[in-house]
């Protein structure tokens, strides 16, 4: 055997040995239920950045002010806005500051961050829940958000919460179809002959808070919905109605709880959002429509008129920043017949990456869809929600991704420069490495980022607990202040 031969037979065994140790390299996380370690030859040489950088996005996040706002001409605006003297906001903001025992971020979610000048961020809808039956609707809430409230986790328990404290009965807004249709437990839902416009693929059209609307394939189209036995609020409702945006001669037939009588109606044509109410006690109906051509609907609302209603808009998908095309026109017209008294905001699942640490443009983008939802719904409160804790597998376990933290930081600034109220999702959740916690727990997927019901309603109860200690500080104040 020469030598040459020898040498080749070396190279080869070395090179099968590297092709092992890659394809060590690029096993998956987990094989067969467990948890396995990567082996990686370079491991010694690599600079873990994102681990480095852990100290000091935890010290950015504890930064109560991190961010310089004009005060002066934010309190000048509110004063202009809500009449509220100059003198009244210092006292609320002195008020708040003794409540709270800090200024600016809380880091367990405890309370809500308001970062209005007076603190007035949710006076509005605290008000609105004051006056109960005076005001003559439900208070109405419009929770938005993308898959991490798909299927109503979350929002069906805050519903739930809300309207044992508050009253009303009710789903609320169900769009006409829907990917979480199947799998959503708070409503049956069944819908056939109608296309999709979504606010994420299309720009043709306006959208207004839901960000669908729905056309008749032809000239038939129908949508039902039944009403579950998941919470004791849902199982009936007293008002049901059908919402629509664009019509001229359709034909609409309903029948209701599975009676044989069939309510037929000339829908009245419209360019605008228009509803149709049947009052009564209702557990089921069926929608069918003939004449459809130029018909363009939106959902179907089962709901009381009394207590208080929570809307689920949710997007799969969706970052937030596709709300700065919001068409005013339709808003004002969606709030005529749904006035909304709070919006709540709820992303970031879709923009957190573990390659990216700096979410400038985010920031500015984000800021700019807030500041929509503000004019397209001037008489709304709105609660920005920060992302929820997400983690990532590193050196063989699970942890928070460094990207979370950064992100929040940034979501925080976003509250305070369009000064509405914060509450941080990943501190009610527990903070760092809570994640890892609920997936345990069987409170979350094994992609330890999206929440099972179970995990919802942990999330909804921290929520729930911080508005009504913000309501607590909202019914002092206005004991003091008038």
């Amino acid at each position: 055997m020469n030598k040459e031969d020898n040498f080749g037979r070396l190279l080869m065994l070395l090179l099968i040995t590297l092709c092992i140790c890659l394809g060590l390299y690029y096993l998956p996380d987990n094989m067969f239920g467990q948890k396995i370690k990567k082996v990686d030859l370079l491991s010694d040489l690599r600079v873990k950045t994102q681990s480095l950088s852990m100290d000091s996005l935890r010290k950015q996040l504890e930064q109560p002010d991190t961010l310089q706002i004009d005060s002066v001409a934010l309190r000048d605006s509110i004063i202009r806005s809500t009449g509220i003297d100059s003198a009244a906001l210092a006292l609320r903001d002195s008020l708040y500051n003794v409540m709270y025992s800090v200024q600016g971020a809380d880091s367990l979610g405890t309370h809500i961050e308001d970062y209005s000048v007076g603190h007035i961020g949710l006076k509005r809808f605290f008000a609105a829940l004051k006056k109960g039956k005076e005001l003559k609707r439900p208070v109405r809430v419009a929770f938005l958000g993308d898959s991490f409230i798909e299927g109503d986790i979350v929002v069906a328990d805050l519903r739930s919460a809300l309207q044992k404290e508050f009253g009303g009965r009710g789903v609320g807004f169900v769009p006409i179809a829907s990917v979480a249709s199947q799998f959503r437990p708070t409503v049956e839902q069944r819908s056939e002959g109608w296309h999709t416009w979504s606010m994420l693929t299309d720009r043709d059209h306006g959208y207004t808070l839901s960000g669908m609307m729905f056309e008749p394939k032809g000239e038939k189209a129908s949508v039902s919905v039944k009403t579950t036995n998941r919470y004791p609020e849902l199982q009936t409702v007293s008002s049901l109605k059908f919402l629509y945006e664009q019509n001229t001669v359709t034909r609409m037939k309903l029948l209701c709880n599975g009676e044989p009588d069939t309510i037929s109606e000339l829908l009245p044509a419209t360019t605008e959002i228009t509803q149709y109410e049947k009052k009564g006690t209702f557990t089921e109906a069926s929608f069918s429509f003939t004449e459809t051509d130029g018909f363009r609907a939106l959902g179907v609302a089962m709901e009381d008129n009394s207590g208080i209603v929570v809307d689920n808009y949710s997007l799969r998908g969706n970052s937030g920043i596709i709300l700065a095309r919001l068409d005013s026109a339709r808003c004002r017209s969606l709030s005529k017949v749904r006035p909304y008294d709070l919006i709540i905001l709820q992303y970031g699942l879709n923009v957190v990456s573990d390659s990216v640490l700096h979410y400038g443009w985010y920031n500015s983008r984000m800021t700019e869809a807030v500041r929509r939802v503000q004019v397209c719904f001037p008489e709304a409160d709105i609660l920005l929600l920060g992302v929820s804790d997400r983690s990532h597998q590193e050196d063989g376990a699970f942890e928070t991704m460094p990207a979370v933290l950064a992100l929040l930081h940034t979501q925080r600034q976003i509250a305070r420069k369009t000064g509405i109220p914060f509450w941080n999702t990943f501190g009610g959740m527990g903070g760092e490495n809570s994640m890892v916690r609920f997936v345990e727990n069987n409170w979350a997927s094994k992609d330890y980022t999206h929440l099972s019901f179970r995990g919802g309603r942990e999330i909804a109860t921290a929520l729930m607990k911080a508005l009504l200690l913000e309501k607590e500080f909202y019914d002092e104040a206005d004991k003091v202040v008038n």
